[in-house]
């Protein structure tokens, strides 16, 4: 299989740039949504968070476990 950067969709306008930019590199990266996190493999080697339009302290702002990748894999927040 292929090094994967598996990047989480928040509702960013910039998520397809964000993928753009990565695959312009050369590096493969799949778009998934917050709320449905793949299963962690051994081919991904990194995870992007996408933005949100939500601000953090907003009481419907995503609050999606981060547990499967937290402290195992290099983490990104773009803003």
């Amino acid at each position: 299989m292929q090094e994967t950067i598996l990047i989480l969709d928040f509702g960013s306008q910039y998520t397809q740039l964000i993928a753009r930019r990565v695959r312009e590199l050369n590096v493969y990266c799949e778009i998934h949504p917050y709320n449905k996190i793949p299963e962690i493999s051994k081919e991904i080697k990194g995870v992007i968070l996408s933005g949100s339009p939500f601000s953090v302290r907003a009481k419907d702002a995503p609050d999606p476990s981060l547990d499967a990748f937290k402290k195992k894999l290099p983490l990104l927040g773009v803003w």
